[in-house]
């Protein structure tokens, strides 16, 4: 067994690949004298890390459950100048992670809320965060279960944990008290850890919302008094992907256009 063989085994073993996946390349480096035994060495370890660390980034990306694959890069700021372009960008940097800060995206349909909702939660993603993406609906949905099959503490334990939860769709309808308590139970539980919310609605207008005023007090005000607050206008994305229309036909006109010409009679 040559030398080279023992290493890749050996490197196999330590379950070293991003090291095995470039040994060749480090050693042409080394063998035309461009890297020293030091350096030789050093940059087989930072081939390890950056693969460690490309592996772990696209397992959190992976358990983020998100929607689409969006990034900050890929928005179209141009699109809505009125948009805070430089505001998400700052955010986009983590520093409301650090402080366990809300956001909340508010404005109409269509103008990008939940693709930059998800693009702040997949940066997180990248920069050494756990995230996950889910509709309102479908939490509380899940919590509703929870309180029927008993399994109610491990699924909130599990809504809790990430540092950043984004909740799409926030405030869409009125709330039962069951689904107040779950959100109140909630934000108690991620105390310290960052919400993003979207949501159609102003949030001065999700206090009718909840049928308990007390309740609403509660969450909002530790939601709403706390967070990024940014209201997102403009021009729908959505429009741009519309399929392209077939013009109108005039159905008197194509009616008379293949509607054959009686014979005339004999009489």
């Amino acid at each position: 067994m040559t030398r080279a063989h023992q290493l890749e085994t050996t490197l196999r073993t330590l379950k070293l690949s991003g090291m095995l996946d470039t040994l060749d390349v480090r050693l042409g480096q080394a063998q035309a004298g461009e890297l020293g035994h030091l350096e030789f060495l050093q940059r087989l370890c930072e081939d390890e890390i950056a693969r460690r660390d490309a592996t772990a980034i696209t397992r959190r990306v992976r358990q983020a459950r998100f929607e689409q694959a969006a990034t900050i890069e890929d928005f179209d700021f141009g699109y809505n100048p009125k948009i805070p372009a430089a505001r998400i960008r700052d955010l986009a940097t983590g520093r409301y992670i650090t402080a366990g800060q809300a956001i909340i995206l508010h404005g109409p349909v269509g103008v990008g809320k939940t693709h930059i909702a998800q693009a702040l939660a997949h940066h997180a993603c990248r920069h050494g965060h756990t995230a996950m993406f889910t509709k309102t609906s479908r939490l509380l949905a899940d919590l509703a279960g929870g309180h029927a099959d008993r399994t109610w503490g491990t699924r909130l334990r599990k809504w809790a944990k990430p540092d950043v939860l984004v909740l799409d769709d926030f405030a869409m309808r009125e709330l039962t008290t069951s689904h107040a308590d779950d959100i109140y139970e909630l934000v108690t539980e991620r105390a310290g850890r960052s919400l993003i919310l979207t949501s159609n609605r102003r949030p001065e207008d999700w206090y009718p919302l909840f049928p308990n005023p007390v309740v609403a007090e509660s969450i909002l005000d530790r939601l709403i008094n706390t967070a990024h607050t940014i209201h997102l206008d403009g021009r729908s994305y959505r429009s741009t992907r519309r399929p392209p229309q077939e013009p109108p036909t005039n159905s008197a006109t194509t009616t008379r256009s293949t509607r054959k010409t009686p014979e005339p009679t004999a009489g």
